[in-house]
Formats: structure tokens, C-alpha cells, sequence
């Protein structure tokens, strides 16, 4: 069996513009993007804290360092700039490689740099990636 999981996560990541006029996407500060383990131009969910807004798209690389975090199109009617928002990607994984997976949660400061990477393999607890702390 194929199970949809979690793959990885921008947790709290803090919205930085909002451009209607677009064709559409998140653009991501690509460090953030490769610490997460999620690649340019795969499909996310976008979960709007202050709102609880939640959508599809897909993402766009944005320039490294810069902590951009930009909606754009149909979904930038979907936040206000300085709202808090999570970025998740999953994966499809066979079930008997369920209990090895571990998915990368990057949690961000308020300026969109990566405070600390971790990822969960208990419910409720998160672990350190590379010290197991």
C-alpha cells in the first residue's frame, strides 16, 4: 500500500508580499526550499495562521537569503503580508518504509532564517536532524 505522508515543512514562515498579478505560486528563499527537502516547482499546501486559510499551489525558487515569502496569483487573495503561514509537501511512501521516514520541519525566526531544522518521529515530539536532540 502507497500512503500520502508528510514529506516536509516551513513552520510559521512569516508572509513577506503578496503579488495578484502573477500567474501564480509561492516563491520560497531557495535555502529554505532546500532545507526542507522541498524541491522548485512542487505542489505544497499553504496553511494561513491568522486566517486558517488553507490552498494548494506550488513553489518557485526565490533568491537565496532574502527570506522571501511571496503568494502569488489567486492564492495572494488568500493571506495579508506579515501573516504566519506553514508550507507542507508530502511524498507518496510504501508503507514498509513508513517507520524510516522522517520528515524535515524548518522552523524559521521573523525574518524567514532558519532557526532550527528537526523532524518528528514521535507524535508530539520533535527531534534534533542532526543530534538526535
Amino acid at each position: 500500500m502507497i500512503l500520502t505522508m508528510l514529506k516536509g515543512k516551513i513552520h510559521r514562515a512569516t508572509v513577506t508580499q503578496a503579488e495578484l498579478d502573477y500567474v501564480g505560486s509561492i516563491t520560497i528563499d531557495i535555502n529554505l526550499l532546500n532545507a526542507s527537502g522541498i524541491r522548485e516547482y512542487e505542489q505544497v499546501q499553504i496553511v494561513d495562521i491568522n486566517n486558517g486559510a488553507r490552498f494548494t499551489t506550488y513553489t518557485i525558487a526565490g533568491k537565496p537569503g532574502s527570506g522571501v515569502i511571496c503568494l502569488n496569483g489567486a492564492a495572494a487573495r488568500n493571506v495579508q503580508v506579515n501573516d504566519k503561514i506553514i508550507i507542507m509537501c508530502y511524498a507518496q511512501i510504501d508503507e514498509h518504509d513508513i517507520e524510516s521516514h522522517k520528515p524535515l520541519v524548518v522552523f524559521v525566526d521573523e525574518k524567514n532564517k532558519i532557526s532550527h531544522i528537526r523532524n518528528y518521529e514521535k507524535h508530539g515530539l520533535l527531534v534534533d536532524q542532526n543530534n538526535g536532540n
